[in-house]
């Protein structure tokens, strides 16, 4: 089965050109879970509701990645857990975001959005650290009283 999922930061935006955009792939309407919430909250419901019903074999497609995850290291989780459930994953604005083919040039770039999530990780670790140790060079006191 081929569900889509869309998603608005705010009450105020819609969901119209998502939602035409799934029609249009084919995908029926009662298959097309939704959220309006902003991207930096954990909780979508209608995600999290997806992720437990879609089973191995369905596909998961999104009009643009922006309406998923809102880091790298979201959207490497997030296929990851698709991976372990057999489920498969595509975008529509972004062909190159496929794991409908397991050919070996779907397979690199998710590789490579993996190995950019973990950069991005490890360069906001360095920027803690360092200003961890800026902080204590300047004689301030850190954590709890």
């Amino acid at each position: 089965m081929v569900f889509g999922y869309a998603r608005v930061s705010t009450a105020e935006q819609n969901l119209d050109l998502q939602l035409d955009a799934f029609l249009k792939e084919g995908i029926d309407e009662k298959n097309i879970y939704t959220d309006k919430v902003s991207s930096s909250q954990e909780e979508r419901k209608s995600l999290s509701k997806l992720l437990v019903y879609a089973r191995e074999g369905d596909t998961i497609v999104v009009w643009k990645l922006d309406r998923l995850a809102r880091s790298l290291i979201h959207f490497t989780n997030f296929i990851n857990q698709l991976n372990e459930k057999g489920v498969k994953f595509r975008s529509i604005t972004e062909p190159f975001l496929d794991t409908t083919d397991k050919s070996s040039h779907s397979q690199f770039i998710v590789n490579l959005f993996a190995a950019l999530a973990q950069l991005e990780r490890d360069i906001i670790i360095e920027r803690t650290k360092a200003g961890l140790a800026s902080a204590r060079a300047r004689g301030k006191i850190l954590g709890a009283p």
